[in-house]
Formats: C-alpha cells, structure tokens, sequence
C-alpha cells in the first residue's frame, strides 16, 4: 500500500447533499486517494445539532458544533451549509488560514464571490464550486479551463430542476401550476416556501456565476434581470404548443456586438420563455438540468443531468475536493479567477430577441389593424397572427408573434397595446430563444 500524504478535510453542513459527501469520503477513502495522491481524512462534522438524523448513517464522534477548531486544523474545507452567514465568515476564515474551499453555495458566490476569490487570491489559495451551478452537471471547469482559449458568445441554460419540472408538466399532462407545485414539494422537489424557485432568485444567482467565468467579468446578482414562472398559466402553454414550441425557465448570459461608439457588452437576464420544440433544450423534461453553450470555435455544446438531489450533487462536491488535493500534492498557489474583462452588462431594454404577444381584444371589425397600426408606430414587425373568439363572443383572443425588436421598443409599445381602447388585456408577453 502506497504511504500518501494526509490531507485533513473538514466538513461544514450535514443535510442533504453533506451527508452523502461525508459517506462517500468515508467508504472510498482509499480509492480516492488513488485519484488524489493523498490521503483525504475526514476529521470533523461541523453542524448546528449534533444529534439530528442525517440522510447517512455517519460515525457520532466526528460531529461537533465548533466549526472554528475545525476550520483552522484543515487542509480542505468544504461548506455546505448554504446561506450567507456563517459561511461567509467560515468560508473565509478558512481561506485566511491556508485552506483551499469546497462550495456549493450558489448564493454566497452570487453575492459575495469577488470578496472571496480576492481573499484567495491574497494567501495562493483555491475556491472550488462545481457543484454550485448545476448540480452534478460539471459546467464550471469546461467554462473556467476547457474553453478558456475560446470565446464563448452566449450560455443558454435550464438551471433550476423545479421550475422545470412544473412547466413540464403542465406541457406534457396539461396539468395545474397550483396543482404541480404542491406534487413537487410533495416529491421533495420544492420547498414548502418555493419563492426562491417559482420566483427564480435561484436560477439568477446560477446564471450570474455562469456569466462571469464565461465572459470573464463580474456580474453582481443585481445586475440580472429575474421574471419567475408564476404567471404561466394552461392558455399559454397551449399557445406554445400551437407554435411548435414549448415554455422553458431560462438562464441566458449572451455576449453582444460593440458598435460605432460603444464596445461589446453582456446581457444576464432569466425569465420564463418560448423555445422550438426541434431545440436541444425543448427535450429537457422532469426536474433535470441542461446548459447551452455557444463558443465561437467549439461550436454548440450541451451538459445534460440531474441538477439537484444529494447524492448526483455529491458527486460534483468530491470531484472538486480531489482537485483541491491534488493541488496540495503538486504545490503552487491557487489559480485565480479570470475576472479581467470587465465588459459593462446592459439593463434588459438593450436586448433584442423576438416575441410572443397574446391579446383579448373586442371583437369588432378594424380591432386588427388598429393593433397592426400601435405595434408598426412603436418599430415592432408583425411576423404571424392567430385570432380565435373568446367564448360567449365580445372579445376575441390574438396571439402575435413579432420579428426581432429591441426590449424597450417592445415595452413601449405593449404599454400602448394596454391603454387602446380596442384592447380589454394584456395577456402576456414572452420571449423567444433559441433562434
């Protein structure tokens, strides 16, 4: 038997996705040594309550509620915690003490990220957070290593497994949104305060990560534009199905070409919107993710799996922890974060996509050119129509889709659709990507 190295690793956090990492470490000991060179001891358990059950049944004398003496005795410290405080503060009292980190808080890096890679970046140190984006879907180093020599042009992305498993299922079954949630947070899926999913807080703290590796600058959470999938209701999703499409909660980070007087820029923005049922991301059903990614000499790119769940995001976790015991082995500072490009993000007004605009409307003759004519004023083309009345006559339903506008051309003009008087409701209005 090889004598390796002992690397002393600390866990923080023992819920579900951190017990199963502790179990994994524990079982696969000697082969992850193997892979790491090192020998990966799992010294403690930091967790608020030492005796609540766990998913995995896990030694009792490793658990302890004093995260600082653990902290300062390890060579890896992984967090699992979530939440901003204390891992903020764990995170980077470990940091200063010489560790190298293992995270998958996807909120802490969305709002706090800059101060913790700086903090790294002082001492030589390495952030880890494979498992912070997607789950078990490795994404972070294809973005951070694998392309870093190429230039990634737009990042497409279904990453958060509830809500898509409710528009999902509303598409294939036609069933409830009400009636959908309430199963997701039976089956574990959701929470039982879901705000953070249905509102897509979550897939925007996802799509800011995503969008600083890809284009190598940072993007604050505020900087994201977030519409959640509350508003999607059974009309809508037919109407979807009607145009051979499909609604999808998307994260999209798109670079966009500099002008005359302005350089490139990036767009971060998540909302609910229409894909072709013919693309990649249209065949992503039940609560797994997938990430899009267009790269000018790769090509397309997708990673496709299980965005949640303990066990699929453990995976993720243990593979960076091997990374980070590898670095160990080998010596060396850290490698930094590439955060150099500092290209502005533009509010959502500057996008340009196209647009899917339902309408009821009276029925009465000269209502469809009258809309024509609002929609020609505010520099927004017309590119299909489909009318049918509403039951018990009066008001007629109109579904336009548009050729490609600018944002703020779009949001002015559905302001003008709202106040004609031939207009009784703005029923809804949604991109459409994927083009």
């Amino acid at each position: 038997m090889i004598d390796y190295r002992r690397l002393r690793v600390a866990l923080l956090g023992a819920g579900a996705v951190g017990s199963q990492v502790a179990g994994l470490l524990l079982k696969h000991r000697a082969e992850l040594a193997d892979r790491a060179g090192a020998d990966l001891e799992l010294v403690g358990i930091a967790v608020r309550d030492t005796t609540a059950p766990r998913d995995v049944e896990l030694p009792q004398e490793l658990f302890t509620t004093d995260a600082e003496s653990l902290i300062l005795g390890a060579d890896i410290v992984i967090e699992l915690m979530g939440g901003i405080e204390p891992a903020r503060s764990n995170i980077l009292q470990a940091i200063n003490s010489g560790a190298d980190i293992v995270t998958a808080n996807k909120a802490l890096l969305a709002t706090h990220g800059s101060e913790i890679f700086d903090a790294a970046d002082q001492v030589g140190a390495s952030v880890y957070y494979e498992a912070a984006a997607a789950g078990a879907i490795p994404i972070i180093r294809p973005l951070r290593d694998s392309l870093a020599g190429d230039r990634v042009n737009r990042i497409m992305g279904i990453v958060n497994g509830t809500t898509n498993y409710i528009l999902d299922r509303m598409d294939t079954e036609g069933a409830d949104f009400g009636d959908v949630l309430k199963q997701a947070q039976e089956l574990g899926y959701a929470e039982a305060d879901p705000t953070a999913d249905i509102e897509a807080y979550d897939a925007a703290q996802k799509a800011a990560i995503l969008a600083s590796l890809a284009f190598h600058t940072t993007v604050p959470l505020e900087a994201v534009h977030r519409e959640g999938i509350t508003s999607i209701d059974a009309a809508m999703i037919e109407s979807a199905r009607k145009a051979n499409m499909v609604i999808k909660l998307l994260a999209v980070c798109e670079r966009l070409a500099g002008t005359d007087d302005e350089g490139e820029s990036i767009s971060v923005r998540v909302y609910p919107a229409l894909i072709h049922r013919s693309h990649p991301l249209a065949s992503v059903h039940g609560a797994n993710n997938a990430v899009f990614v267009e790269a000018e000499a790769a090509g397309s790119l997708m990673f496709y799996g299980a965005g949640a769940g303990g066990v699929q995001t453990a995976s993720a976790v243990l593979g960076d922890v091997v990374s980070a015991a590898r670095r160990h082995v080998a010596g060396g500072v850290g490698v930094g974060e590439s955060t150099r490009a500092n290209l502005p993000i533009v509010p959502i007004g500057r996008v340009t996509t196209r647009y899917q605009v339902t309408l009821e409307v009276t029925d009465e003759a000269g209502v469809l050119a009258t809309v024509a004519s609002i929609l020609s004023d505010g520099g927004v083309s017309v590119a299909t129509v489909e009318q049918s009345v509403e039951p018990g006559g009066g008001t007629a339903r109109l579904v336009i889709g548009t050729h490609t506008a600018q944002e703020s051309h779009l949001s002015s003009t559905v302001e003008a659709l709202a106040a004609s008087a031939v207009v009784r409701r703005v029923v809804s209005v949604l991109r459409v990507e994927g083009d």
